[in-house]
């Protein structure tokens, strides 16, 4: 039996459109990419041939073709909301690269205007899309580990000067804020995902020495969960040369570890498990320098649900869970106290 492809449009050729080529190329069994668009045409042009796809001379050329399915939106925060409304109208699928925008309020309102448009929305948080993520997450499932007494985070990452100085980044205005929404969102929303809510937070967000920017590069905060867990958390991109992150669970029957795509168990009886494997996280002055597979998954897990109607990929409602949580943290911080998420 052959399935129809997926006719994919893709806006934005930046530094986060190289994994998604990557991905689509080796998706082509049940992807094809009918054009790409970015407003730098040579750019363009450029990766359109590096990745043989087709450019497209214009956001409408892509609204309007109808064979094309779904978008995948890799564009500056700050750019998404009127391109959601004309995809969105045109009854295209959504893709997006996280944030979903620099505001709760405006994540808020392009959930809320794919729902009313009924198209889906995903947001590309390609960490949960892990082995070692998919792993642990059946075990807390099937209450393996028993229940999550206390949580530690830890995202000692390393951007250079140079990074910033690229116009608008770490800026409220075009990426709508620092660390959090930028780089530590995938930590945190995988952490949601695994633990649950977070109830209550209480932090300090600082802009340390190494960096002129306008937002936050070091995050400190301590966590109560839902759940009734507790937990620490650390962002910062100003730890060079920059480790990979992790998340530890301490849970009733073990504590369990995961950190660069690996998986490490130790169990309450002494015995230890590992799963996965070691790869890049992005952490160091090479943002890119991670594995594609993630955003395959992802990407496939996207595709299919358009033909199966299955919701299990990152929804835009979701994801507006993590922008609560990082709103919390600043105005905890901004306030000098402990806040409800």
């Amino acid at each position: 039996m052959t399935t129809k492809k997926i006719g994919v449009g893709i806006i934005g050729t930046g530094m986060a459109a190289k994994p998604h080529a990557l991905a689509l190329n080796d998706l082509k069994d049940i992807i094809d990419v009918k054009a790409i668009f970015s407003r730098n045409k040579d750019k363009c042009n450029s990766f359109a041939t590096l990745y043989n796809f087709k450019p497209a001379n214009s956001i409408q050329e892509i609204s309007e073709n109808n064979d094309i399915e779904m978008v995948i939106l890799i564009t500056p925060p700050n750019q998404r909301l009127e391109l959601v409304r004309e995809f969105s109208k045109a009854g295209k699928h959504i893709l997006m690269e996280k944030p979903i925008e620099r505001s709760t309020k405006n994540a808020e309102e392009i959930v809320n205007i794919c729902e009313n448009n009924n198209v889906r929305l995903g947001i590309v948080l390609q960490h949960r899309f892990r082995e070692s993520s998919i792993k642990l997450k059946k075990l807390i499932k099937d209450n393996s580990l028993g229940s999550i007494y206390s949580v530690q985070v830890n995202i000692p990452w390393w951007r250079d000067q140079s990074y910033y100085d690229e116009p608008g980044r770490g800026t409220y205005a075009r990426d709508g804020g620092g660390v959090l929404i930028s780089q530590a969102i995938h930590t945190l929303d995988l952490m949601i995902n695994l633990v649950g809510q977070v109830d209550e937070v209480q932090a300090i967000a600082k802009t340390t020495s190494f960096h002129k920017m306008e937002s936050e590069d070091f995050v400190g905060a301590g966590l109560k969960f839902k759940n009734g867990a507790v937990g620490s958390l650390m962002a910062s991109t100003s730890s060079y040369p920059g480790y990979p992150e992790s998340i530890i669970l301490n849970c009733e029957k073990g504590s369990v570890k995961i950190e660069s795509g690996t998986l490490k168990i130790n169990w309450q009886t002494n015995e230890f498990e590992e799963f996965g494997e070691t790869s890049g996280t992005g952490g160091s002055a090479d943002p890119m320098a991670f594995p594609y597979d993630w955003h395959k998954n992802l990407i496939k897990n996207f595709a299919l649900s358009i033909n199966d109607n299955q919701s299990n990929y990152v929804s835009g409602k979701e994801a507006l869970l993590v922008h609560g949580l990082i709103d919390a943290l600043i105005t905890s911080s901004n306030n000098g106290k402990m806040v409800k998420v």
